[in-house]
């Protein structure tokens, strides 16, 4: 069952209709309980890094979520914020993160090539995937998706990146280390592109 965690922050119902629409099983958690059940977990984010963590820690799930992740390897999506929190910290405020992938979240500002950009960087971009990621089956090519940040995880080892995207400069956009998966964008905002991609992670 593909359960998307509901913490207060997210796209929650977004993620739940897209795959009803492709009549795949899936349900929202907002109890440990629930969470327990679940085969595959989408963890969606938005807003700022530090408030997001304080989200997950107040809704009772957080241990249950390391356990179902690190413990059983339940595969698990982070999208956008959800993704930066499984990095081990943030340049965008001061609590940790999961830390179930090493790398930090970085803010573009940082970076001389993207600082002079507007900010967040929003619309539709081009993503570049790694070969054989199978998140990507069918988006190898002339996939685009959309994004509304101004921060992004960059991976700490080269072999977890799963795609990369330009805003004034080359930027980690996905990763994928063992059982765990993260996109900087947003599927369930980027039509067709962004259902195959949700399809894809229910078919891993």
């Amino acid at each position: 069952m593909i359960t998307i965690v509901d913490y207060g922050l997210g796209n929650v119902l977004a993620f739940a209709n897209m795959y009803k629409r492709m009549n795949i099983e899936a349900k929202v958690a907002s109890d440990a309980a629930t969470l327990r059940q679940a085969s595959k977990i989408i963890l969606p984010g938005v807003g700022a890094f530090d408030h997001a963590m304080q989200r997950l820690d107040a809704s009772g799930m957080r241990a249950t979520l390391d356990e179902q992740v690190l413990e059983r390897k339940v595969p698990v999506l982070g999208v956008c914020v959800g993704m930066q929190m499984m990095a081990s910290a943030s340049d965008e405020g001061t609590l940790a993160g999961l830390g179930w992938v090493q790398g930090r979240v970085k803010a573009f500002r940082s970076s001389p090539d993207s600082a002079r950009l507007p900010l967040p960087h929003m619309g539709w971009n081009d993503v570049a995937p790694n070969v054989g990621d199978g998140l990507f089956k069918q988006l190898e090519t002339e996939a685009r998706f959309y994004f509304l940040h101004s921060f992004y995880f960059e991976c700490a080892t080269g072999g977890d990146v799963a795609a990369v995207s330009q805003y004034g400069m080359s930027f980690h956009c996905a990763l994928h280390a063992g059982n765990i998966y993260g996109v900087q964008f947003h599927p369930e905002k980027s039509h067709h592109f962004g259902a195959q991609l949700l399809k894809n992670f229910a078919d891993l």
